[in-house]
């Protein structure tokens, strides 16, 4: 019998880092508020997201794709059940309280929703370019993305749609035609942002397809036109469409300093706080803008903020490095394992961390409207990080039994 593989550090020992600074960093942000709770919940959702690591690690890869589809209507249970029992929090209903701990099944929606579409697209039964395929592939993450709408959570939501292009295309769906269905969408949504900036993003697909060519078809300028029409639809009716937190967050995000006091003031207390790190950052608890509590709730969605203050570019830059060792390694084993299943799952969990980890990063530093997304791994939350470190736990586990699986 051939002897398993080791253990993958180059995925683990990152994966330690991010932890750690995120422990650190919800310890500082917390420090002198007579809430150590928050720190110590936040060690305890580690402890419980190793344990699970563990258990994935250490089970069949076959027991994962067998049971995709189970897991995924166990989600979609539970996301209908979070409409109904959970608990509403700063306006949305995405938690359920169980003994003390809030869990957001949201989270785990997305680690499902990866595993049943990766089952589906993997299958030698699905042709990705057939129109019923094609469409049941859509309607996998569509569902909780609509059910997570409802709660609403707009953040989830847009990530929880992340993973589909990137998904559908390595399963082998023409890009030509996911173009000219996905840019409509895309100029629908910049026209919540501005008409300024569906005018230069409609510029930008045309010539992307008119280099497809080398000259614009009929089809290709209708899909524009309509994308555009739809576009000033949002803008105008953006105060109808859009939820008043929603559409304030867009407004801030193009002028901060139009409610300086109101919605632009996190991003506003986030920049100087980012700018005040310098270099070598103020030190461990030493952030002013961090422990004075400038930014109200600092360790979830604008925790980048505490580690660039009290670490400064050098501890902020080390940051985005172990990400970026992280996403590498998982590209390297998606290109490297030679199997569908796990190319496609890898696929869809490297295209949610990434955006994850962009549109963090964009909103803390005034880049992207701030839409409530949590940096995975760092920021407070128990159900986002153990849903990441079950994903690493899946990957960990495909490098365990490379040879196996096609290597």
């Amino acid at each position: 019998m051939k002897k398993q593989q080791a253990v993958d550090f180059w995925l683990l020992l990152p994966l330690g880092g991010l932890i750690v600074f995120g422990l650190l960093g919800v310890y500082s942000a917390t420090n002198g508020t007579g809430d150590t709770g928050l720190f110590f919940r936040q060690l305890t959702w580690a402890a419980v997201g190793g344990a699970a690591m563990l258990f994935v690690y250490y089970n069949d890869v076959r027991f994962f794709k067998e049971s995709a589809y189970g897991f995924y209507i166990l989600s979609m249970v539970m996301l209908v059940a979070v409409l109904v029992l959970g608990t509403k929090v700063a306006g949305q209903t995405s938690w359920v309280r169980i003994a003390g701990f809030s869990f957001q099944p949201s989270e785990i929606a997305k680690m499902a929703t990866i595993l049943a579409l990766a089952r589906f697209l993997s299958s030698d039964n699905t042709d990705i370019n057939s129109l019923p395929h094609l469409v049941t592939a859509l309607a996998i993450p569509l569902l909780p993305a609509v059910l997570i709408m409802l709660q609403p959570d707009m953040g989830t939501t847009l990530t929880a749609l992340s993973f589909i292009a990137p998904m559908i295309i390595m399963a082998g769906f023409d890009i030509y035609i996911l173009m000219l269905l996905v840019f409509p969408l895309v100029l629908l949504l910049t026209g919540f942002i501005s008409i300024y900036a569906l005018a230069v993003m409609a510029v930008v697909f045309l010539l992307v397809l008119a280099f497809q060519h080398h000259k614009l078809k009929l089809h290709q300028m209708v899909t524009v036109v309509l994308g555009c029409i739809g576009g000033l639809m949002a803008n105008r009716f953006a105060d109808v469409i859009l939820k008043p937190h929603q559409l304030k967050r867009i407004q801030t995000f193009l002028d901060p300093m139009s409610d300086p006091q109101g919605a632009g003031y996190n991003v506003l207390q986030a920049k100087i706080a980012i700018s005040s790190g310098g270099v070598f950052g103020k030190g461990f608890l030493e952030g002013t803008q961090t422990q004075l509590r400038f930014i109200p709730a600092q360790w979830t969605d604008f925790i980048f903020c505490v580690i660039a203050e009290e670490f400064g570019f050098i501890g902020a830059s080390f940051l985005i490095l172990l990400f970026a060792i992280v996403i590498v390694r998982l590209i390297w084993a998606i290109f490297s394992i030679k199997n569908r299943f796990v190319e496609l799952t890898l696929g869809g969990f490297v295209s949610l961390l990434l955006v994850h980890v962009i549109i963090n990063i964009g909103m803390t530093l005034g880049l992207i409207p701030v839409i409530g997304v949590p940096l995975p791994f760092v920021s407070y939350g128990g159900s986002s990080l153990v849903g990441n470190m079950i994903m690493v736990g899946l990957a960990l586990n495909f490098f365990h039994n490379r040879r196996s699986l096609g290597y």
